[in-house]
């Protein structure tokens, strides 16, 4: 019977970090000039923002994750302990797509480091080749919205 309750444990285990953005609790929705709308959790917190969506085993197509900043920043993503491939798009403080990167999974260290044209106040990430997908460019629009 104990072999049982440890493996329960682990597949509880594994759940939980298969979720997108497990430290990130705030959802919103990401949406862009061509009307095109992706579900995202909001990291707005060091912490969350460090943490983003390593671990996640599998996230939905039209799911990811937006980190946001108080103040234009330049900071650089890596993919360190990021299972799956992503894109990011890099937003100004006037709402105008600067950037947009693809960034595999790191299999080894040093990971590279991806960043965008200028200063961003929010980078989103989606599965790799969502933002191409749904005709989504540098230069369009995007805004964060507060849940329905």
């Amino acid at each position: 019977m104990v072999p049982i309750v440890v493996g329960l444990g682990l597949l509880v285990a594994c759940n939980r970090a298969s979720s997108p953005g497990a430290t990130a609790t705030a959802h919103a929705t990401v949406a862009f000039g061509d009307g095109s709308t992706l579900a995202v959790r909001v990291a707005d917190t060091p912490g969350e923002r460090e943490t983003g969506l390593m671990h996640v085993m599998v996230l939905p197509e039209n799911d990811g994750m937006a980190f946001v900043y108080d103040a234009p920043s330049t900071d650089t993503y890596w993919m360190k302990d990021t299972l799956i491939p992503l894109s990011i798009a890099f937003v100004g403080a006037d709402g105008t797509i600067l950037a947009i990167r693809d960034m595999p999974p790191c299999t080894a260290e040093p990971c590279p480091t991806y960043g965008a044209d200028g200063p961003f106040t929010m980078a989103v990430e989606a599965n790799i080749g969502w933002f191409g997908q749904h005709g989504v460019r540098v230069g369009d629009r995007a805004r964060l919205e507060a849940p329905a």
